[in-house]
């Protein structure tokens, strides 16, 4: 009689099922993704559309495109790591998963891919009012460019995120993410072009990873030169949003198994 060995389950394997299982969860509660796929499109549709002096200028209305496109990604980041991570952590679910053999990389990336999803979803009716009711242009390549920036400039919401999900409980996180995504919103220009910041607001709007995420959007669909300050700002805060996530990981990892 022989046996045969069960083959280990690659990580991309277990990803891909990870990231499935995740999005049908989400979308099992309809309500909570609706706010943000939908709010993005419907702020462009009646805050910039109707400004026909926006609308019908190719540069501000791509600019406002991009803008709110950057703001559905953050805040699904945002959402998705916070909220998603805090409530993990309060279901018995959570530590059963832990202790399973699978790596711990596996979820993560599923959480980054279904996450990606979401945001390339929210981003789609933006793109799509941007090109039907508004003077925003822009070719397909550069379009694809600015969905690449998205990823990468997306990557401390993220951290950020998960580091309020590890950081906090469920009901707190939920306040806590509503703050910082507004706040970075109107602080970072997505809600107002930053040409309308006051000096002092200028200078402080540069620090923020939502104007630097929104400047590197825009440069690559745009073109042109990229200030020195955009990629360097979008580097410092992913190193010091995944230090943060991981110290408090590992905190809530030596509070709850040890």
């Amino acid at each position: 009689m022989t046996t045969t060995a069960a083959r280990p389950v690659s990580t991309a394997r277990l990803t891909i099922l990870h990231a499935k299982y995740g999005l049908i969860e989400t979308l099992r509660v309809p309500i909570a993704v609706i706010g943000t796929l939908v709010f993005p499109a419907l702020a462009l549709l009646f805050f910039v559309v109707p400004q026909r002096a926006v609308a019908d200028n190719p540069v501000w209305a791509t600019q406002a495109v991009i803008s709110l496109s950057v703001f559905a990604v953050m805040s699904n980041a945002l959402f998705s790591f916070g909220l998603t991570i805090s409530e993990s952590r309060e279901k018995p679910w959570d530590p059963y998963l832990r202790a399973l053999p699978a790596p711990g990389t596996a979820r993560v990336l599923a959480q980054i891919l279904s996450t990606g999803v979401l945001g390339i979803v929210a981003i789609i009716p933006v793109i799509v009012i941007g090109g039907l009711f508004t003077a925003a242009e822009a070719s397909p390549a550069r379009i694809l460019a600015g969905v690449l920036a998205l990823g990468v400039a997306a990557l401390p919401f993220m951290l950020i995120g998960s580091a309020i999900g590890y950081a906090l409980p469920f009901k707190a996180a939920i306040a806590v993410v509503q703050i910082v995504m507004f706040s970075f919103a109107f602080i970072g220009g997505l809600f107002l072009p930053p040409v309308l910041f006051a000096p002092w607001l200028d200078a402080i709007s540069k620090f923020t990873p939502s104007r630097q995420a929104r400047e590197f959007v825009i440069w690559a669909v745009e073109g042109g030169s990229l200030e020195w300050w955009v990629w360097v700002g979008i580097v410092v805060w992913t190193v010091v949003s995944f230090v943060l996530a991981l110290v408090l990981f590992r905190r809530d990892e030596g509070k709850r198994y040890h």
